[in-house]
């Protein structure tokens, strides 16, 4: 089963500072037929202007991971970690029992990077965070796997059995990936125009996709990611 989510139906916001994009219910946008898909509850595609951002505030008994688009992401938290992440760049924060951290665009060019939260297969765990930078070459026509399961190897791990992977695609290229059974996956055309399994993509569009393999032909230069979960 493919489901193809155009981005113009999606969920918006706009605080000046601040535009978003809402794949599931956040905030203003509430849809209670779309809450989530499996365990990703949240996934943003935010714009943030320069010197602005968003301040200390809390979280608890959520996974969150940030990738950076383009710009300069600087984060802050009461564990008292403070990192300053770029285009390709991955952050993780286990909320735990208990978080507070800010996120801030401090560079001069306007900030795009894709807010995701995930379930965690328990709660009350101890706070955590980590990051990863990456270069272009390890995701250039070809899967990068960023985040897994601590069962996995990915260079960061969480609490939930799922695995992100991205992949930046020449135009003309072609790059596939298998949903095996009992798998379900949501996929996000972050950049470009691409041809999935028939269906046209541009920028920002998503896919639902359940136990199905997928051809994706980029007919422009195209950024994917890709989240793949237990079927639910």
């Amino acid at each position: 089963m493919i489901r193809k989510i155009e981005s113009a139906s999606m969920g918006k916001g706009n605080h000046g500072w601040l535009k978003s994009i809402f794949h599931f219910s956040f905030a203003d946008y509430y849809n209670r037929q779309n809450m989530n898909f499996g365990v990703l509850r949240v996934l943003n595609d935010d714009l943030v202007k320069p010197n602005s951002g968003f301040d200390p505030h809390p979280h608890k008994d959520m996974e969150i991971i940030s990738y950076i688009v383009k710009g300069e992401l600087t984060h802050g938290d009461s564990m008292g970690n403070l990192s300053t992440l770029s285009r390709g760049d991955v952050q993780y924060m286990s909320a735990g029992s208990g978080v507070v951290h800010s996120e801030h665009n401090l560079g001069k060019e306007e900030l795009r990077f894709l807010q995701l939260w995930i379930l965690p297969n328990e709660k009350q765990l101890l706070p955590a965070y980590g990051d990863h930078r990456f270069v272009e070459s390890q995701r250039h026509n070809q899967w990068l796997q960023i985040v897994s399961s601590k069962a996995k190897d990915s260079p960061i791990k969480i609490n939930q059995d799922v695995l992100i992977s991205v992949s930046e695609i020449e135009a003309s290229k072609s790059l596939s990936y298998h949903v095996s059974q009992n798998r379900q996956a949501y996929l996000v055309l972050i950049e470009g125009q691409a041809e999935i399994n028939q269906q046209s993509l541009i920028e920002r569009d998503a896919l639902e996709i359940v136990e199905e393999e997928i051809l994706i032909k980029a007919t422009t230069p195209s950024h994917v990611l890709i989240i793949e979960m237990a079927k639910q």
